[in-house]
């Protein structure tokens, strides 16, 4: 098979990867739907509770940028192997922590830092490399693992929980990780294409303008321009960005759960909206990168970034049990967008050079906001008795992403830089 971009090869690397991804989205899910459990089990506040799945979403945003660092230098074999070992190591050290602090470092260090994120953001960058007429759905695909894993994982963790409690189903979902994730590596061997003739080619297969791009040398990394600024203030942008749309992301995914047992109808319900959020979300990653390849990713971010906060809107007025699978349904669809835009803008408006750290990095950012947005609400719930400021919470974020992302698209369109929409 023949090993080239948008060749066979890469579409079949590109299925492996979202493989790696669904198993490896087991370390962002599991405490999700394990928190009531928890809670109960430790004696503490929704807020305290919270806190695990905030140091696991820290971890896994910072080991992002440590793998994508490794992946630069040594591909992404060794990240994912690595990766494996360490999600396996932290399934079995959480379910035998004697109390919430150790299970919430565990879930910091093993699970996250070393162990899920190795299967998100250099898999993702990797991914670019073997795509250019198709890089938009290619990344859309390869992210959509997150939301696969997100849709397979929660009624998965919820009935082995019911059968078994949540300490011997952690057990059995270390051993399945390292069991189908190790075997999957091996396929990742193949190093990632060089991108010396790819700038040309990209303009000529999309219409993307390309800026000059800096010398691949470390030391012409500090002088690099991008969106006629330095490199290191676009990116600063995109993070901060990135950290403001998932703090408002965060509410519907992360406590959905204990939402509905607030509710009164249920953790079970509550697993099953979370399962059609991100099952619609997977649908809505591959109609977005259908979107990007033919406006580019600044107008795919914003159309996403716009949408969800509608459905964060909805969310407040409605909370009947049909309401809230609707509203569910509609907050998978709008927001599947947000995440792949930015490792998209990252290709498009930065040198090749860096890519998997500066990938990572973005990415990261949106795990952080996600990671504290967590928690910001479990500490809002627990102030108010409410999840209502919560939601308001996360619209104010929106719209502080809305506003970042249409100044850089004003810059982009100024200085003829915005790709031109498809017809």
């Amino acid at each position: 098979m023949t090993r080239g971009v948008d060749s066979g090869y890469a579409w079949f690397r590109l299925s492996i990867s979202l493989a790696m991804m669904t198993l490896g989205a087991s370390g962002m899910y599991a405490i999700v739907v394990a928190l009531p459990e928890v809670q109960q089990e430790f004696g503490v506040a929704r807020g305290d509770a919270s806190m695990p799945y905030m140091l696991a979403l820290a971890g896994f945003g910072l080991g992002g940028v440590l793998m994508g660092r490794l992946s630069d230098r040594y591909g992404v074999f060794p990240p994912v192997v690595l990766g494996a070992f360490m999600l396996c190591a932290g399934f079995v050290a959480a379910a035998f922590s004697p109390n919430l602090l150790v299970f919430a470092i565990v879930h910091g260090v093993l699970i996250g830092l070393l162990g899920s994120s190795a299967s998100f953001s250099p898999l993702i960058a990797d991914i670019s490399f073997w795509f250019l007429r198709r890089r938009g759905i290619a990344v859309a695909l390869c992210a959509s693992g997150n939301y696969l894993g997100g849709t397979v994982w929660p009624p998965i963790v919820q009935m082995l929980i019911g059968a078994v409690g949540w300490r011997e189903a952690y057990l059995w979902i270390g051993a399945a990780c390292l069991l189908t994730m190790l075997p999957l590596a091996l396929l990742l061997r193949a190093p990632r294409p060089t991108a010396g003739a790819a700038p040309a080619r990209a303009a000529q297969d999309t219409g993307v303008p390309v800026q000059p791009q800096a010398p691949a040398a470390p030391a012409a990394h500090a002088g690099e321009l991008a969106l006629g600024m330095p490199a290191r203030s676009l990116l600063a942008l995109l993070c901060v960005a990135g950290v403001a749309c998932c703090v408002a992301m965060t509410m519907p995914q992360v406590h959905i759960v204990a939402y509905c047992v607030d509710l009164g109808y249920g953790p079970a319900r509550g697993a099953e909206m979370m399962s059609l959020m991100f099952g619609f979300g997977i649908v809505s990653r591959l109609i977005y990168g259908v979107i990007c390849d033919r406006i580019g990713g600044l107008r795919t971010l914003l159309l996403s970034s716009s949408l969800q906060a509608v459905a964060l809107a909805l969310f407040i007025p409605y909370d009947s049990l049909v309401s809230l699978y609707v509203v569910s349904i509609l907050f998978g669809l709008f927001q599947g967008g947000i995440v792949p835009s930015y490792a998209i803008v990252v290709r498009e408006y930065f040198s090749p050079a860096l890519a998997g750290v500066r990938v990572g990095m973005v990415l990261t950012s949106t795990l952080i906001g996600m990671a504290f947005g967590g928690w910001l609400t479990g500490v809002i719930f627990d102030l108010t008795g409410s999840y209502d400021a919560a939601f308001f919470n996360g619209i104010v974020w929106n719209l502080a992403n809305i506003a970042i992302v249409l100044w850089l698209l004003r810059r982009a369109r100024t200085m003829g830089l915005l790709r031109p929409a498809l017809g």
